[in-house]
Parts: C-alpha cells; structure tokens; sequence
C-alpha cells in the first residue's frame, strides 16, 4: 500500500513530471511563462503537449477537455479523446500545442449577460500554465479561460487573473519604495475552509426540496438540534470517517492539500481545510473539492449537501476565506516581522487592506451575493451583512498611537512615527479571533468569513485583489513624487487611519447595537439582501476601480449584474413552485388521509362507547381541518404571487418582488406546513423529517 507522500499528487502534471518529462530547454521556457508572464512559444507548447499526453495515457486517460469555470458558478468540460485515424485502419493517441493551448467549446448556452447573442456560438478557451493540469475520470483536464468571439469575459477565472496582476503590479510599486528589488512578484494566496452537511441518500431522495433546490423548504424544528453544542469537534461518526478517509485520498491524488477535517456546530455538518496556495489554484481547487466531496458521498450512500442554508434552526454553511498577500522570495506581506523597517512596511499594507474594505464595502458584500447566502448572513451563524474588520487590542492600539502621535503602550514610549529607529516592535497573534466579524485578521492573514459554502471564492477574491490593488496604487502615486519619504509614509498612514477607521470593529458582530451603530453613527453599509448589494456594482466609483485596474469591462460589469440577478430570480423561483409541488402532492393530501383516519377511529370510539367526549381526536381534526384550508389559500396566494412574477420581464423590479413578496408568501406557506408536521402522525408524512435527516447518518 503507498504511502500518502507516495501517491499525492499523481494525477496532477505538476512541477515534477515537468522535470522529468520536457527538455531542460522546455521546461526553463515553460516556467518562464508560469513565473514572469513570459509569452508560450508554440514549439514549446508542442513538446508539452506530447508529454502531457504520454504522462496521461499511461495513467489510462483517453481523452482530454479544457475545463473552466463559467458563470454558472459550477465547471464545464467538454471531452475529446486522443484518437487519430492511421492510414492502416488503425489509430494512433495525439495531442497537439494547438489543441493544448486553444479550445472551441459552444459558448451559446452560457450565461453571457447580454455580451453576446444566443445565435453567436462561437468561444474560446486558453491554457492557463500556472494551473496544473490533472486526471479525472480517465480524462485529462486542463485549466483555462473562457472568453467569448470578441474577447469578452464569459468566466470567473479570467477577471480573477486580471486583479491577479492588477495587485501584483501595484504591490511592486511600493516594494520598491521600499528599497526591495529582489522581488519579482508579489502573489496573492487563499485557504478556504469548506463546511458541508452529509445526509442518507435514501432519505434525500425522497425529498423533492433537497433534490430541486438544495434545502429543505418545509420542516418543522426536531426535538433536538445544536442546543447542547454536542457535534461541534466531536467523535466522528464511523460511516462519516469513512466518508472522509475517503475523500482525502482523492483530494490528494489530486494535489489538493486537505488538512483539516472535524465536526461543524450543527448536526451532520462538517468541516474541510486545506493549506494555503496561490489564489487561482486555490481557486481550481476548491471547485474540484466541491465535485469530489459529491462524488465520494455517493458512493458512501451519502449526499453531501453545499447549500448555505439546508435547514431551518440549525446553523447553515459557510466558506472561511483566509487571504494574504507574499513575494516570490517568501516574504509574507501582512507579517509584521522582526525590524521596524519591515513593520512600516507591513502597516502600509495593512492600510492599503483597511482603505480597501472601506472603501468597497459594497464589492465585497456583492460579491458573496447569493439566494442561499441570504438566509444565512445576519444570523447568529455567520458575520451581519454589515462589512467590518477586527483587528484585535494590539494592532488597533498601534493604529490610535499612530493616528494620535501618541506613545504606544505596548512598546516603547515613544511617538509613533515611522521612522527606521523610533518605530517599536510589535509582535502578532497575541490576540483572540473574532467569529462576529466579516473580515477579521488572524496573525498574517485575513478571514472574510461571509462567503457562502456553495460560492465560487473567485468573486470574493477578484473584488478584494482589486479593491486592494487600488488602494496601493493611491499610495504609489504619492510616494512615488515625495520629497521626504518617511515623513509622506507616517502622513499617509496617519490619514489613512483616520479616514477609515470607522471600518475597524473589534467587538460582537451579532449584538444587534452594533447594526444600529454601523450604520447611524458610522454610515457603514447594510445590505441586507441580493437585490440590495448588487445594484451597487454598477456605482460609478466601482466601474470606474475596475475598468481601470482592467479587471472587468464595463460591459463585463454589467453582464455579471444581469446573470447574478437573473440566477437569485431563477433560484427562488425553482424552490416556489417545488413548494407549491409538494404541498398539492404530498403534503395536503399526507394532512387529509390522517385526518380521515381520525375521524374514522373518532366515530368508531363513539360508536363503542357512549358519552365518550374524544376530545384529543376532535380538537386534532378540527386544528388539521383549519390547516388544510389554511395551507390551501397560502398555496393560492404564493401561486399569485409566482404568475404575477412570470410578467415582470425586468431582472432588477424582478428581484425586488421577490425579497419584497414571494419569499414572504413562501414563508407564510412553511409556517402552516411544519404546524401540519408536528400535528400528523410520522407514519402518514411524506417524507423524512428533521430528525432523520440531521441525526441519520451514525
């Protein structure tokens, strides 16, 4: 049996199998691509194709598809195998730098946002060397673009690249402010925690909502769920184990690095980490983690579910994106290190984060805008809607010193000026996490805890490189033309904390004061749902941020606003008429057939004794009678409100409606199912209830 160093790795044509596979003359070229943007030469991309293509049919693929990642949300690939026709009648397996470097998928089925026509086929995808390409299901997948005939975005990896550089670019610049020429790059890295739920796949099959929608739409509380915080950290269940032994094995044949797995807070939910790497890898990652964590529960008998909110009184799931910023030397630029020089340093761009979060509160918000994220942000399970940083006592203490030109009590006394020799050590870490916070530094690193489980980190990420990027290059601008570089530097920083330090919040996120404070006194942004967060991407001072930095067109920005909002409508439309399904096919008639049931045993009680009263039975049927009509006329009213839904042809007065009436229908119509639940004997329910699902699998 191999050992996990043995096989990690091995369906991913990485840095090794370069080695041993190109030419020393190939691969130097290649890396050169990989590490300086250096342009491919097609003879190179050749002799890498043929390598790529032997490595792969050894390791039994037989066909190969450029796999990207559209805006669906999800990946796409189309496959084509290796086969050429001999002239003997038989065939032969090749692959060529062309096919390697460029496909022509049918891009007419993707959402475009009104970039192209539905009768305009034609797109491209292109390789992206700095992804490794891997093995799945004996095909040999490769990373790349996808744009469309006129160049146009129809992805989230290319915009994400796009800020990629933007940031890179604008972090040399004041690098070299610095005195630092030996970096040649300066990389953004991401860690994303994945929580997920696991239910019997016996069970989820007889439930419509969690097949159609991902949730349960209907379900009344179990007797018990997280009260007694049991679940969080606990034994893992054997068959979840399993699930998970499992699970690794494939991630890591993959190159992926999962390290930590455990128990979540509510009942069947759990938790995957992996080790930080580079953005756009994490990137490719995480969406093949999302494919294989299915995959894998399928064959446990599992389903494992992505949904930010599959059940109602339980916590739902998140995606913790732990960000950083670090130079090809490895350097890691949100490090405070161990001279005062390099803590100038790092207080830059701590500032240039702070400014950046500020200033694009509303990107950021946007970009975790999902139908499935709205029943989650606000809760008591993940950060308010309200975007905020926490930095902890000691960095916020140093900030006020700085701002204040007072002395710092937790280092020398002396004036905070940043200066090579007045500027005290400090160190990191030394204080606890804050969970309430949006967006909260942990020792290196940031944690924008609001993403949503099934979310792709790419939108998250595109918005916080460029909004970080931006922020630096306001910086480079100016100390780029100063006189006196240190006395510009402390200016900048002192400004820049107190213009913005209305963003830092230390304390507890879900104390409802603090929504009040945010947004009255400190006029932060509470965006409470889809329809509200994403018209602010289309606010001049964002278009005019990201056209700039060339992360997005103009016309790019307002497709994403077009496919981001028809899919919330298409989404909450799905999960409506699946209610409105099952309340007409199973539970009306599930309510009804117990009801009948009663009464029959109520009049054959009364038959047997006379003067009986039966008063449990009576009041049961006259409560059950009143929710069936109740729950019929809440149907009919949701009904409405989905026909009249069909004639608005407007995706942004389309949306409204749907925060301002149909979810409230829905939930009026939820209300009166789960009191019908809780009323109707288990036998006759339809389908499995809470208990079972959150407690079923052992």
């Amino acid at each position: 049996m191999k050992t996990v160093p043995e096989y990690f790795g091995s369906l991913v044509f990485d840095d090794r199998m370069m080695k041993a596979t190109l030419s020393d003359e190939v691969y130097r070229s290649l890396k050169k691509t990989i590490d300086e943007g250096a342009r491919l030469d097609p003879a190179v991309a050749d002799a890498v194709a043929v390598a790529m293509k032997d490595w792969a049919v050894a390791h039994g693929a037989t066909h190969f598809t450029h796999w990207f990642q559209p805006l669906t949300g999800i990946t796409a690939e189309k496959h084509d195998s290796f086969i050429t026709p001999a002239p003997d009648g038989r065939v032969i397996m090749e692959f060529s730098g062309k096919e390697l470097i460029k496909g022509e998928p049918d891009a007419s089925s993707f959402p475009s946002g009104g970039l192209r026509a539905t009768f305009e086929a034609r797109g491209y995808t292109a390789w992206d060397p700095t992804s490794y390409a891997f093995i799945k299901d004996k095909t040999l997948c490769i990373p790349t673009a996808f744009c469309s005939y006129g160049g146009e975005a129809l992805d989230k990896k290319t915009p994400l690249l796009r800020s990629m550089e933007a940031l890179n670019k604008q972090a040399l610049r004041i690098l070299r402010l610095f005195g630092n020429t030996d970096v040649k790059c300066v990389r953004t890295s991401v860690g994303p925690e994945q929580e997920y739920f696991l239910v019997d796949k016996a069970m989820y099959e007889k439930r419509k909502d969690l097949m159609f929608t991902g949730r349960t739409l209907f379900g009344a509380k179990p007797p018990k769920g997280q009260e007694l915080d049991d679940h969080y950290f606990g034994v893992i269940p054997p068959r979840v184990a399993a699930y998970m032994a499992d699970l690794n094995e494939e991630l890591w044949k993959l190159g992926i690095l999962a390290k930590t797995e455990h128990n979540e807070v509510a009942p069947a939910q759990h938790e995957l980490a992996p080790i930080y790497t580079t953005t756009n890898i994490a990137t490719d990652h995480n969406q093949l983690t999302m494919e294989i964590m299915q995959k894998v529960a399928s064959r446990h008998g599992l389903v494992c579910l992505l949904h930010e909110k599959p059940f109602a009184g339980v916590n739902g799931s998140g995606k913790h994106n732990n960000w950083s910023m670090a130079t090809d030397t490895g350097v890691n630029l949100l490090t405070p290190g161990d001279t005062p020089y390099e803590n100038a340093q790092f207080l830059l761009f701590l500032c240039a984060v702070i400014k950046a979060v500020d200033d694009y509160q509303d990107l950021l918000r946007l970009s975790v805008a999902t139908a499935g994220n709205d029943h989650r942000l606000g809760a008591n399970e993940a950060p308010p809607a309200v975007v905020s940083m926490f930095l902890g006592d000691e960095l916020t203490a140093v900030l006020d010193a700085i701002e204040n030109d007072a002395p710092y009590s937790g280092g020398e006394k002396t004036v905070m000026k940043l200066g090579v020799h007045v500027l005290p050590r400090f160190t990191r870490d030394n204080t606890d996490r804050n969970r309430t916070s949006p967006f909260a530094f942990t020792g290196n690193k940031f944690e924008f805890r609001m993403l949503g489980s099934s979310n792709s980190i790419a939108c998250a990420n595109i918005m916080l490189n460029a909004a970080v990027a931006e922020s630096l290059k306001v910086y480079a601008d100016r100390l780029e033309k100063a006189d006196d570089f240190e006395t510009a530097l402390h200016d900048m920083i002192k400004k820049t904390i107190k213009d913005h330090k209305r963003i830092i919040f230390n304390g507890n996120g879900y104390d409802e004061s603090w929504i009040a404070e945010a947004t009255e006194k400190r006029g932060l942004l509470n965006l409470r749902t889809t329809p509200d967060a994403l018209p602010c991407i289309l606010e001049k001072k964002n278009v005019d941020m990201l056209t700039s930095h060339k992360v997005f067109t103009e016309a790019e920005i307002h497709s994403r606003y077009e496919i981001t909002l028809e899919n919330y409508c298409k989404t909450v439309n799905i999960e409506a008429l699946t209610m409105l399904d099952m309340v007409h096919k199973e539970i009306l008639p599930a309510v009804e057939s117990y009801t009948r049931t009663l009464a029959d045993t109520l009049t054959a009680k009364k038959a047997a004794v006379a003067g009986l009263a039966c008063k449990h039975e009576t009041a049961t049927i006259e409560r059950l009678s009143q929710l069936t009509d109740e729950i019929a006329a809440a149907a009919e009213r949701l009904n409405g409100a989905v026909m009249k839904l069909k004639t608005v042809t407007d995706v942004t007065k389309a949306s409204e409606m749907i925060r301002d009436t149909v979810l409230q229908k829905m939930a009026e119509l939820r209300v009166v199912c789960d009191e019908a639940e809780t009323l109707t004997a288990e036998s006759f329910w339809p389908y499995p209830t809470y208990d079972a699902l959150l407690f079923g699998v052992k």
